[in-house]
């Protein structure tokens, strides 16, 4: 993801001291980030799901592109430097080649989840578990519109399964 440095011309440079919250799960800023140094760790709930040291890597698409609030809450791991757009759908419509690139990266998480979901699906089919439902949840995914993609968590159930 370090083309997308070479396209931040005009985003704003922020320093952010280790344990800096820059993105609240559940909130909704419209901005989109840019790791340029340093080290940052997104938290679902309280378990940190990843932890992200790659310059060039972006946050706050998914918030963005879908018009959603925030699915994580963010924070600088360590001492970092970001760059910050305020108006990330502009920036995108502004800069296409970015827009593909966070496409590029969208559709690679997507295959490795599908991919992994396939698998138990694979994996579980005749165990009657729940771990059994994963082809139903393969299949829901697929088939839904545009929009109506309501993921559903440890707390709350998706009412479509």
């Amino acid at each position: 993801m370090r083309a997308i440095l070479d396209h931040c011309t005009g985003g704003v440079e922020r320093s952010l001291t280790a344990g800096t919250d820059f993105i609240h799960e559940g909130g909704k800023t419209g901005h989109l980030f840019v790791l340029i140094d340093g080290k940052v760790e997104v938290v679902k709930g309280d378990n940190v799901v990843a932890v992200i040291e790659e310059p060039g890597a972006v946050f706050g698409e998914m918030s963005v592109l879908l018009d959603k609030p925030h699915s994580a809450r963010v924070r600088a791991a360590s001492d970092s430097v970001l760059y910050e757009f305020d108006d990330a759908a502009s920036f995108l419509r502004e800069r296409p080649a970015v827009a593909l690139l966070i496409a590029q990266l969208l559709a690679q998480r997507l295959h490795v989840a599908t991919s992994y979901l396939a698998d138990l699906m694979h994996q579980y089919a005749d165990h009657g578990t729940h771990l059994a439902m994963v082809g139903e949840v393969l299949q829901s995914m697929i088939n839904l519109p545009p929009m109506q993609v309501a993921p559903g968590s440890d707390r709350q159930s998706d009412p479509r399964i």
